[in-house]
């Protein structure tokens, strides 16, 4: 329930709690939204376009196809690597309807990454896209993982646009490395078998587990946050009010550049779907013109995105020609939105960008900026029936005006941690508060404002990266015996990767650290720069000083700032 405080701050007129009885499930938002907008556009890729009548048909086939050939019960796992193509919402309200949780994967990971998540989840399926199918080969052994559906880009594409694409990305690209998965079927013939099968609907409940989203929480070990379908629900008619106050039902077209394998995207998705709205899914948001090309095609009311793409496309001239007369709300997430880069896209598209502040662990929006009452620089209010405040070290709640750390409480709180009890403890108290380790005030007129983080995750483009998961890797090398990651300011990624590293008798190269990253690093997670030193600062107790050496990188760039002028 939100505080008086924060209600105070709304403008009148729009809600400031949610009714959960609304809807039970996830599902329950599915079944009502392909009742109330069958025949409007539900999901386009690619320049394909499926209903909302259409989707809930592939779904179902697709549980059909779960339940009865796999034989997978309600509560099991199933793994879906997918970047944003038609086949990602057919699979993921396909499981759902199955009654299975879902993990969710990012189709970047490495062989290692993927090997921990799958035993981690104990996944007995897995819908993997055909360019990753080789590394699914190489981990399958180590897990429980029974089912194998794999995929390819074009798959939902009519018949000679399926067969261009696909043959373009095999041969031509050579995109699609040589794997065997001789049990695996594909993710047609799935449909085509679900279509035979008779489906037992299973009907989810508030507390039934719907997706376990990995993220390294406080550390660098990848945990699955158990988010159920209370929480989903929650969250997104959270959003839903935010987002109402400048969409209408059934009639917006939104871009979702973001991966749907991403909590923000996925989220975002529900309430677009819950509004019976078009989501245009860019599979590949990092080539940008062929993105731009894709935009062009179509008018768009809404967009989704961070800051590192907003820079990008704002300053690209073919952006610059597109028609941005229907452009309604732009939303902003996944990493601080900068001065600048809301000044660029304001200047270029006339829509304003609206940001929002949230996490895994909170389904991910805990607070928005209200279209009808913005401030830049802020992450907003809390969203309906969501309280925050911010305490000290010892927890005790400080006043406004005042840096502590940033606590939540909220229906859209997790769970907890897949398996892991402690880290719960540690991370969400008795009341339900959770600690996001982000250092924060709330101002005297009710906004929020980030000022720090506690923690060293680092942040490169929207994606959070832990510096013990990147040292752990680095000291593997045999050359490498001490190493320490920090974030450092960059103008594409808001966050860059730096590694300061000590040798033992060996020589090695900078470019040899990074292309062995490379081989156990998705791209994201690995350093741009690399720094050798004799030693590494430490504590009395021999415990590395990462601040130590974000002063010292702040300090330097601060002088080579005041030399230009």
């Amino acid at each position: 329930m939100i505080s008086q405080f924060f209600k105070k701050q709304y403008p009148e007129g729009i809600d400031t709690e949610i009714d959960l009885s609304a809807y039970s499930s996830v599902l329950d938002v599915l079944d009502e939204s392909c009742k109330h907008f069958a025949d409007r556009p539900a999901f386009s890729n690619m320049g394909k376009t499926i209903s909302f009548k259409e989707l809930d048909q592939h779904a179902r086939d697709f549980a059909a196809y779960l339940q009865n050939h796999l034989g997978l019960k309600a509560g099991e796992r199933i793994a879906i690597q997918l970047p944003n193509t038609l086949q990602y919402p057919i699979a993921l309200f396909g499981a759902m309807r199955a009654g299975l949780i879902v993990v969710n994967t990012n189709p970047l990971y490495t062989e290692r990454e993927m090997r921990h998540q799958f035993q981690d989840s104990g996944v007995k399926a897995l819908v993997v896209l055909a360019n990753m199918a080789h590394l699914a080969e190489k981990v399958l052994p180590d897990t429980k993982i029974e089912h194998v559906i794999v995929t390819e880009l074009g798959d939902m594409q009519g018949f000679a646009k399926r067969l261009l694409i696909n043959a373009v990305v095999r041969y031509v690209k050579k995109m699609v490395p040589a794997f065997s998965l001789p049990k695996a079927v594909t993710f047609r013939s799935a449909l085509s078998i679900g279509q035979t099968l008779p489906l037992q609907e299973h009907r989810a409940q508030p507390e039934d587990l719907a997706v376990l989203q990995y993220t390294g929480g406080t550390t660098g070990v990848a945990k699955g946050a158990m988010l159920s379908h209370r929480n989903l629900v929650a969250n997104m008619l959270q959003a839903r009010i935010v987002i109402k106050t400048v969409m209408d039902e059934g009639t917006e077209s939104i871009v979702l550049p973001l991966p749907m394998y991403h909590i923000y995207s996925f989220t975002v998705s529900l309430v677009l779907m819950e509004l019976g709205n078009h989501s245009i899914l860019i599979t590949n948001p990092r080539d940008l013109p062929a993105f731009v090309k894709e935009l062009s095609k179509t008018r768009f009311t809404g967009f989704v995105g961070l800051n590192t793409l907003f820079v990008a496309l704002a300053n690209r001239d073919d952006f610059k020609q597109l028609d941005f007369s229907g452009l309604k709300l732009t939303i902003s997430g996944g990493m601080a939105l900068t001065h600048a880069a809301e000044k660029e896209w304001h200047e270029v598209t006339g829509c304003h960008i609206y940001e929002g502040y949230g996490m895994t662990e909170t389904s991910p929006i805990a607070t928005f900026n209200l279209p009808c009452k913005s401030q830049l620089g802020t992450i907003g209010f809390p969203v309906p029936s969501t309280d925050v405040k911010v305490v000290d070290e010892q927890g005790v709640t400080l006043p406004l005006g005042e840096v502590g750390e940033l606590c939540v409480q909220g229906p859209q709180v997790m769970v907890g941690y897949w398996n892991k009890p402690e880290e719960t403890a540690e991370m969400i108290d008795e009341q339900g508060w959770l600690n996001t380790g982000d250092m924060a005030v709330i101002q005297p007129d009710g906004y929020i404002r980030i000022v720090d983080r506690k923690k060293d995750m680092i942040n490169v483009s929207g994606f959070n990266v832990y510096p013990n998961e990147v040292e752990d890797v680095i000291v593997s090398h045999p050359a490498i015996i001490e190493a320490a990651a920090i974030g450092v300011p960059d103008e594409k990624t808001g966050e860059a990767i730096k590694v300061f590293l000590v040798l033992r008798n060996h020589e090695i190269s900078a470019q040899e650290v990074k292309d062995y990253c490379r081989e156990h690093l998705t791209g994201y997670k690995v350093p741009k720069q690399i720094e050798f030193r004799k030693e590494l600062p430490k504590t009395n107790v021999g415990k590395v000083l990462r601040r130590t050496l974000r002063d010292e990188e702040l300090a330097k760039i601060k002088q080579e700032k005041v030399a230009t002028v």
